[in-house]
Parts: structure tokens; C-alpha cells; sequence
């Protein structure tokens, strides 16, 4: 069967009828025969276009001398698609499917005929995918150049003849644009009109096969294939079958719609259970966290790496920074900023977030001294934030070679450092400049029956070098002050009981103090 051009006209007649016609064709409110899973394409206008009422309006506004009559035709509405034939040659019933280059052809040409015949007073275009047919959805402004006034009646007819004349022309002339795609115009003059949507699916729903039972029955002398291909090819049982199609269509989207929310309510009861675990979790860590800002500041700050000021009251100096202790508030000078607790100092020192600031703080201090900074037992809380939430460790200062030199004048021109002991000390990898300029000397496990080359580097202190005035000191990240020492020994063998230790405050202390040993003992003034 030939597929057919169809083109219908409607009229707009009030701003409310121009809205409620987009809702539904730019599916801005529910409609029960569409996919929801299939997105419809505007073929004229954008997106992001004001809505259609608006549209229309400035449209009339700029293009009229007088106000429109009350009873004028706001906008015209047309409607354009073809016979399900065209879109599926080898199955039309299969209704919600088609062939996509097949529908692009329909409608780039029906969009070109827009275009042509309305120019500019075509204000949009939608093209339909989510229903059983591809069709589309046009909106002109029916604008009379001559008069420039509203007359939906000039451009497409009054009621009668007038009207059937040329909206017949305008079917003639759209059959016309899509001729080359093998889509013919329907029969001129034919009384069949459109059923609406609802007359429609009461018509499915009462077997309508039963209708032409008496009209199709077997012929004196036809053969029961000939009865088979008469019924077959009949224009009345093919509409029927894609009724039946667009049911069995409909019946299919109420069920996967069903299965939909089915799921939808199965993740919310899975989402709903994680927020309850998170709110107990939440729970736990906060009933730890009460209990590690507790602990005493001084304590945290000794850990952090900073030293007790000469100078100040109950300031805190490392890393660059100036931190005063009261408490349980401390402040921080270079930052200009403030807190309270321990938590909040370990985030504002490390850099870390909380947990991981959680986590430091169990790592660094015993059972028994959060147990004495607490006022209850933690030691399953923290056990369970520690093992989720590894501390930083310590990862060596990156070195940065070029820098070296100028470090090397520091130690031996600014600080008086013997230059021996510098090139020893580096040679070992014991100390070096990283690319921040700052000498690294590198903190090691004291050695245990190994030589103290083969012992583990766990941490480094930082020295800064540039400028005059450079005060920068502390420790890298992740150091352990507890576990990690700056040593060397000098004379005898690596393999030699220690006889003798001296411990100094700082790496240059340490430098200094053997280079005046060791000028002593050579009589050395």
C-alpha cells in the first residue's frame, strides 16, 4: 500500500489555547501515549526560546497596526506526517519504530515546505519521535501582508468552500514537496476526518474487527488465499492492525513505567538504609573526635614539629610559623588565623582534613594518653579510624641538585661549617637542597646492631637558606620526632662501640659542636 501525505490545520484562538497546545507539544506536562525514553527534536526555533505564548505575541506586535479582534485566530497550528507505510515499509503495525534515514528525508522536506510557504510567520516547528508514528507539530502566525492584520481566514480559508479550496491547495502543494520520497497525496474531496485521541482508543478497546465481519465475508467462488489477501490488503483492517499496534504499544510502556518505579522504590529503600549507617558512623566519629581535642595542645604541638619560643608568651614556632597556646585555643600569627582543640590544630598545621587529622592524632599518641586526655573509652573508635583512615606517612623532600651550591655557601660561609664536613655529610645523602633552597638533613632509626648507614631514613629537618634574615625551620611532613635522630659519629670504624654521645638542638648544633671537638683534640685555636 502507497504511504499518503497527511496535513491538518488547527486554530489558536486565545493565549491559553496557544499554551496548553506547547505543553503538550514540547512535553512540558505528562502525556500518557508518549515514551518517555525517546526525545523529540524543535526542527524551527530554539531550546531555549522564550515560551510560545510570548513568541506569538511580540510576533502580532511587531508586524500589526490594531489590536487583533476578540474572535481572531491567534495562531494556526498545522499538523503534517505520513501513512505508517512510509516510515516502515516492511512492518507498518510495528508501531514506535521506523527507519531513521527515511524519517530524516520526511523531515528535512517538511521543514523546507515550512519554510517556503510560511517563512519567518513560522514560529516553531517540533518534531514528534516518542509516539508511533514520526509527525510534527508546526505553529504559524497568520499574518495578511496586505492588510497586516491577523486573518487565519486569508491564508488557509473560511468555513465552507472557501476553506476546502485552499487548504486543498496547500495539501496539493505539501504532497507535492514530498512526492520525490514516494509519499502521495490522499484523496481529494474524501470524507474521512480525524478521530481524536480519546474516540480513538474506545473504538481499540471495543474489538472493532467485529465491525466488518458482514462487509468482509467469503465471495461465491473465492478461494480462502484469495479471501486471505482481499482482508489482508483491505484499508480498514490495516488501520485496525495499527490501532492494535499503538495498544499493544501502549500496554508495553504502562509495564516497563511499572517496572520503573518498582526499581525506583527499591534504590530509595537502599539509599534511605546507607544514610542510617552514615548517621551511626557520623555518631561514632564524633564521640571520638569529642574526646581527641581534649588532648593538651603543648603535647599535639611537640608532635607537629614545632619548638617552644625563647621569647614570647607560650608561643610555638616550625615550619615557618609563629603558633600561640592558651588552653585550648591556639593562633597562628603568620596565618592570622585561629581555633580551638586539637583537631583543628592538626588540620591548620598539616594541611590534612579531618579524618586524617583523626587518624594523626591516634597514631601519635598511646592508649594511655588518650585515655588520660579523654573522659571515656575510645580504643574501638580509634582502632576503626585508623584502620580506614592510614596517617600520612613521611615521604622524603624532593632534591633538587642546582640548589646545592647555594646551600653549601650557607652552611660553610654564613654559619661557619667546615666545608669537609658538608661534602661528607652530602656524599651520604645525609644531607642536600631541595627545590625550595632549604637544607634537608635527613633523620634516621639509631642503629641496632647495624652500621648506622644501613638504618632507615624516617624523617627529615628542614633548614631555610635564602636571604639574610631566613628564620624558616622544622620538619617534613610526616616526620616522627620520636623515632627519627640527625646523628653521625666521626673516628674509629663504623663497628666501634659508641663511647662517647653528644646531643645538640639542631643538625648545625650538632655540625658545629663536632667541628670544635675536632679542632680541640688537634690543638686546633
Amino acid at each position: 500500500m502507497t504511504a499518503k501525505a497527511i496535513m491538518r490545520v488547527g486554530k489558536l484562538k486565545s493565549l491559553g489555547s496557544v499554551g496548553g497546545s506547547e505543553k503538550h507539544t514540547a512535553r512540558l506536562q505528562d502525556t500518557p501515549n508518549a515514551d518517555p525514553y525517546k526525545e523529540n527534536i524543535r526542527l524551527i526555533g530554539d531550546n531555549d526560546d522564550p515560551e510560545l505564548e510570548k513568541i506569538v505575541l511580540d510576533k502580532i506586535s511587531d508586524n500589526t497596526k490594531h489590536k487583533p479582534r476578540k474572535d481572531a485566530v491567534l495562531c494556526s497550528e498545522i499538523f503534517l506526517s505520513a501513512s505508517p507505510e512510509y516510515f516502515r515499509p516492511h512492518d507498518p503495525s510495528m508501531a514506535g519504530e521506523w527507519d531513521d534515514s527515511l524519517m530524516w528525508n520526511f523531515a528535512n522536506a517538511s521543514k523546507k515546505w515550512l519554510q517556503d510557504n510560511f517563512g519567518d510567520k513560522c514560529v516553531r516547528a517540533e518534531l514528534h519521535l516518542d509516539e508511533s508514528t514520526p509527525h510534527i507539530h508546526a505553529y504559524i502566525v497568520p499574518l495578511n501582508d496586505k492588510t497586516k492584520q491577523l486573518s487565519h481566514k486569508a491564508m488557509f480559508g473560511g468555513d465552507g468552500r472557501q476553506a476546502s479550496i485552499k487548504l486543498s491547495k496547500f495539501q496539493d502543494s505539501y504532497a507535492k514537496e514530498l512526492a520525490p520520497l514516494g509519499i502521495e497525496r490522499g484523496v481529494k474531496g474524501s470524507q474521512a476526518t480525524h478521530t481524536k485521541v480519546k474516540e480513538y482508543y474506545e473504538a481499540v478497546n471495543k474489538e472493532p474487527l467485529t465491525l466488518e465481519l458482514d462487509r468482509l465475508a467469503p465471495k461465491q467462488g473465492e478461494t480462502a488465499q484469495q479471501l486471505f489477501e482481499r482482508i489482508k490488503s483491505d484499508p480498514a483492517i490495516q488501520t485496525i492492525n495499527h490501532q492494535l499496534a499503538d495498544r499493544s504499544r501502549m500496554i508495553g510502556l504502562e509495564k516497563r513505567a511499572s517496572r520503573s518505579a518498582i526499581a525506583s522504590e527499591k534504590l530509595r529503600q537502599q539509599l534511605e538504609n546507607r544514610v542510617q549507617e552514615l548517621e551511626e558512623e557520623n555518631f561514632y566519629s564524633q564521640q571520638q573526635a569529642d574526646k581527641l581535642r581534649d588532648l593538651p595542645l603543648e603535647d599535639v604541638a611537640w608532635h607537629l614539629g614545632l619548638d617552644k619560643a625563647d621569647k614570647g608568651d607560650n608561643r610555638w614556632k616550625g615550619l615557618g610559623q609563629v603558633i600561640s597556646i592558651n588552653a585550648s585555643k591556639w593562633y597562628d600569627f603568620t596565618a592570622e588565623k585561629g581555633g580551638g582543640g586539637a583537631i583543628d590544630l592538626v588540620m591548620h598545621v598539616t594541611g590534612c582534613n579531618f579524618r586524617s587529622s583523626l587518624a594523626w592524632l591516634c597514631d601519635r599518641f598511646s592508649e594511655e594518653g588518650m585515655l588520660r586526655a579523654s573522659r571515656a573509652k575510645v580504643e574501638e573508635q580509634a582502632t576503626k579510624i585508623v584502620a580506614d583512615e592510614p596517617a600520612p606517612q613521611f615521604l622524603h623532600p624532593s632534591g633538587d641538585e642546582s640548589k646545592w651550591l647555594n646551600v653549601k655557601n650557607y652552611l660553610t660561609k654564613a654559619r661557619g661549617l667546615p666545608e669537609n664536613f658538608i661534602d661528607g655529610l652530602h656524599s651520604k645523602g645525609w644531607l642536600y637542597a631541595d627545590k625550595e633552597q632549604n637544607a634537608v638533613f635527613t633523620m634516621r632509626e639509631l642503629p641496632t646492631g647495624a652500621t648506622s648507614e644501613d638504618c632507615e631514613t624516617n624523617g627529615a629537618f628542614l633548614r631555610g637558606t635564602r636571604g639574610e634574615e631566613n628564620a624558616f625551620m622544622g620538619y617534613a611532613s610526616g616526620t616522627k620526632r620520636t623515632e627519627g635522630w640527625f646523628y653521625f659519629h666521626f673516628g674509629g670504624k663504623a663497628t666501634d662501640e659508641i663511647e662517647k654521645v653528644v646531643l645538640s638542638k639542631s643538625p648545625i648544633d650538632a655540625i658545629s659542636c663536632a667541628a670544635f671537638s675536632l679542632a680541640a683534640s688537634s690543638g686546633v685555636k
